[in-house]
């Protein structure tokens, strides 16, 4: 057999010399370099040799950090009012996030007006909202508590009571019209 493919396990002449003991070349097929390095062999065999390295000794390569200016919009806008109710929707390609709406309009206002940045912040919020774009901000509960109308919440009660009485009636009458 001719042996492995490999650099490191033998050179090119002992594999081609190896084929055509074997007979897989033929002599009048060997290589025009054969008869040269036969006559003329190297003084060290050219041996494949993996370079020792330590992974301690490796320096290790710091990758400077990248900010841009709308990064810092970008995550208080994460941090008030989290990522949504939706997922992206990458699906298409004119998709345009509402961070990044937000980003956009933040850094249009900011161009254009004097604001500090808490209160560009809220004046960009106010901007969208007028766009019909409504920000929910994270954790906040879809409707306080105070802008609940207490009637609603009287008929609502009213409603559900009744329903229980009615379903009750409705219980009493079929338990007595099958009872033998």
């Amino acid at each position: 057999m001719a042996g492995s493919r490999l650099e490191r396990f033998g050179t090119v002449f002992t594999r081609v010399r190896d084929l055509m003991r074997s007979g897989v070349i033929k002599p009048s097929e060997k290589p025009i370099w054969y008869d040269v390095y036969e006559a003329f062999p190297p003084k060290r065999d050219p041996l494949h040799v993996k370079p020792h390295t330590r992974p301690s000794t490796k320096k290790q390569e710091t990758v400077p950090e990248i900010f841009y200016r709308e990064d810092e919009a970008r995550a208080k806008f994460y941090e008030q009012y989290g990522t949504g109710p939706r997922p992206f929707d990458l699906s298409k390609s004119s998709f345009v996030s509402t961070c990044q709406r937000f980003v956009d309009k933040y850094t249009e206002l900011q161009s254009h007006s004097e604001l500090d940045g808490s209160a560009l912040f809220e004046e960009t919020g106010k901007a969208l909202l007028s766009e019909g774009i409504v920000l929910r901000r994270k954790g906040a509960p879809p409707v306080s508590a105070e802008s609940r109308d207490p009637v609603l919440e009287l008929k609502l009660t009213e409603m559900l009571a009744e329903q229980q009485s009615v379903s009750a009636d409705s219980e009493e009458t079929t338990h007595s019209t099958h009872t033998p």
